[in-house]
């Protein structure tokens, strides 16, 4: 468990559930992805890396005394623990972020909870970006929250995971459990929140890339000012 602080006015402490890596790029980029936001909100954050097999194991009070959660992307020692560990934010109370793989692993949990997927079918692709690298995704914002966030800032993001699913599927979860925040220029959801939830947002692509000390990115900071009021 690797720990983080970054000195302001008010400390909030966040739990990025993930197996860091310093040598892996999105690993690297959360951590400064959150020093941009804090210093940007002037909040003295604390943030600590927990493993993914940690969290099934973490006992309630433990898990209840970090103000928000960030599941960070990949590549994960062992994703098998993955599905249970959204399903296991999606109980806690306060705001959750998830970057990378994880958008399928929410998917996932809301097909199994709410039986979407009762004939077996696969619903959700595998990761359509080949190889281990980025590519360029534009994101259409389709809420009215994302559309002011992107006034100022490009639409152009990076991502090393990208998903596609059957449309009824998005129709069906849209009616109970999510919202649509974004598409990309494949039409495919880009960006999904829970209805129930006050801040619990999934995006496939990797913000934290993109985030820099002057112009930290606006879903980051979205993040971190709703751990703040909380």
């Amino acid at each position: 468990m690797a720990f983080f602080v970054l000195s302001g006015m008010q400390q909030l402490k966040i739990g990025i559930i993930g197996d860091f890596n310093f040598t892996y790029n999105t690993h690297h980029a959360t951590n400064l992805a959150l020093d941009h936001a804090g210093r940007f909100l002037e909040i003295e954050l604390s943030y600590y890396w927990i493993k993914i097999n940690e969290v099934l194991s973490m006992k309630a009070n433990q898990l209840s005394s970090f103000d928000g959660f960030w599941l960070a992307p990949g590549p994960f020692i062992n994703a098998f623990y993955l599905n249970g560990v959204v399903d296991q934010l999606m109980q806690q109370s306060v705001p959750v972020f998830i970057t990378g793989e994880g958008f399928k692993a929410m998917l996932e949990v809301l097909i199994q909870r709410n039986n979407l997927n009762a004939g077996g079918e696969k619903l959700v692709s595998e990761n359509l970006v080949e190889g281990n690298h980025f590519e360029r995704l534009f994101i259409e914002p389709s809420s009215s929250a994302l559309i002011h966030l992107y006034e100022t800032r490009s639409i152009e993001e990076l991502t090393a995971t990208r998903y596609s699913m059957y449309p009824q599927l998005i129709d069906a979860l849209v009616s109970s459990e999510i919202d649509v925040e974004a598409m990309n220029q494949f039409e495919e959801p880009e960006i999904i929140s829970l209805k129930q939830k006050d801040f619990f947002v999934a995006c496939g692509f990797c913000p934290q890339i993109s985030s820099t000390r002057e112009l930290p990115h606006p879903l980051v900071y979205t993040f971190v000012k709703a751990c703040y009021i909380d």
